[in-house]
């Protein structure tokens, strides 16, 4: 295969290392972009082409992710990844490992670790590279690795994010969610929801929100019982989509622009965290985005003819 084929062929699998690193799929987008411009600058043929690319990508994410933390830290209400709709990447003897971290949980929890700690553990717990290659990565020694590793691991126990184990449970459970929502059904939302469900929304400033936060059954199951019967009345429509690998939905407006990305935590039969992605910087990568502010303005007129 010549540079190319070589690059393209294992492109899936650097954006799913920089998404997780960075949790934003415009950014792991460029970083594999940047990836490919060094190595076809490159003089030298790597002898591991796959070694080589992915210590670059990680590397550049790394880079990026320093400069990322700090506008994390500066974000208009909770901070949630970009939402990603298909992992490209795909090892049927790492699927559990896969589906796992891409979840809005997971890649949450990352975010409680280093720019270090964080790529060892991608690149070691999620993709099973050798500490040789994780090593030359991220520029440390092995011995040092399995240190990060080591607390990269605590960390994510403390409160590693347990999901539906029973893939076809969690649809049909998610299926009866959007069912009762569309029909403004607070007792049939109420019965899917944990008591102690939390709903969030990431606005990032950006666009209105239901609420920064709601929680418990009833708060939650009145809150989108009332408001998406009125998103009907002024043809908002959603699809049922997987959405970090978890059950999901993507809202779009009467020209099909997509409005928010939800995703669904489900356990034990019942639905644990709702999040809501509506900033529409982190939405421009499932197509034409529609005018939040706009849709909002007509929510509330709908609602005042309402009364």
């Amino acid at each position: 295969m010549n540079k190319v084929e070589e690059f393209e062929e294992l492109r899936p699998l650097l954006f799913s290392i920089a998404y997780r690193i960075l949790g934003s799929v415009s950014e792991a987008e460029d970083a594999v972009q940047e990836t490919w411009l060094r190595f076809d600058g490159s003089t030298t043929l790597p002898t591991s082409v796959k070694a080589f690319l992915s210590a670059t990508v990680t590397r550049i994410s790394i880079d990026v992710l320093r400069s990322a933390r700090v506008r994390r830290e500066e974000y208009v209400g909770p901070w949630f990844p970009e939402p990603l709709l298909s992992d490209p990447y795909q090892d049927p003897a790492r699927s559990a490992e896969l589906a796992d971290s891409v979840s809005m949980a997971a890649l949450l929890l990352l975010e409680r670790l280093s720019p270090l700690e964080r790529s060892v553990f991608v690149l070691r717990e999620v993709f099973g590279f050798g500490f040789d290659d994780v090593a030359s990565a991220v520029g440390r020694s092995e011995a040092a690795c399995r240190q990060l590793l080591v607390r990269a691991r605590r960390h994510m126990e403390a409160g590693r994010p347990r999901f539906e184990a029973d893939r076809q449970e969690r649809q049909e459970l998610a299926t009866r969610f959007f069912d009762a929502l569309r029909e403004g059904d607070v007792a049939g939302l109420r019965d899917l929801l944990a008591a102690d469900v939390q709903m969030v929304g990431d606005g990032g400033g950006k666009a209105p929100q239901l609420a920064r936060a709601v929680l418990g059954a009833e708060n939650v199951a009145r809150l989108l019982a009332s408001v998406f019967p009125l998103l009907a009345r002024i043809d908002v429509t959603f699809e049922p989509h997987e959405v970090n690998g978890q059950p999901g939905a993507i809202f779009r407006d009467r020209d099909g622009k997509v409005l928010h990305a939800l995703a669904l935590d489900v356990l034990d039969g019942q639905i644990q965290t709702i999040r809501s992605v509506i900033n529409p910087d982190k939405l421009g990568h499932l197509g034409p985005v529609a005018d939040a502010w706009a849709i909002d303005g007509e929510l509330k007129q709908t609602r005042r003819q309402m009364r």
